[in-house]
């Protein structure tokens, strides 16, 4: 039988096992910190630092936040898909796609 020739290369993240794998070892990690929390002797400065997992929600929350006020300022920092290509229309310039499309493919050494 004749072997496939693939052209096209394969990372190491294209194979669904080694995704899971890694999956494994992130859950793994978070549940040796979580373990961590019961043994490591941790100097509070406030009553609330003292809870269970503290610092695992804190982090959740600092990046649910962190998301969410990404998401409001994608409101006025947007532009729209063609915005540069309305400005360049305005100022009498040719789109860059339009610009590079040649016919009869010409080269600098001919």
């Amino acid at each position: 039988m004749a072997k496939q020739d693939n052209t096209e290369k394969q990372y190491l993240f294209d194979n669904p096992k080694n995704v899971k794998r890694l999956l494994y070892v992130v859950y793994a990690c978070c549940i040796v910190l979580v373990l961590l929390d019961f043994v490591i002797h941790r100097h509070i400065y406030h009553s609330w630092e003292s809870l269970f997992g503290f610092y695992a929600i804190y982090g959740f929350v600092g990046c649910v936040v962190l998301v969410l006020v990404a998401k409001w300022m994608r409101t006025f920092l947007m532009r729209d898909e063609d915005y540069y290509d309305r400005t360049e229309l305005k100022q009498g310039k040719k789109p860059i796609e339009q610009a590079e499309k040649k016919v009869g493919g010409e080269h600098v050494d001919d």
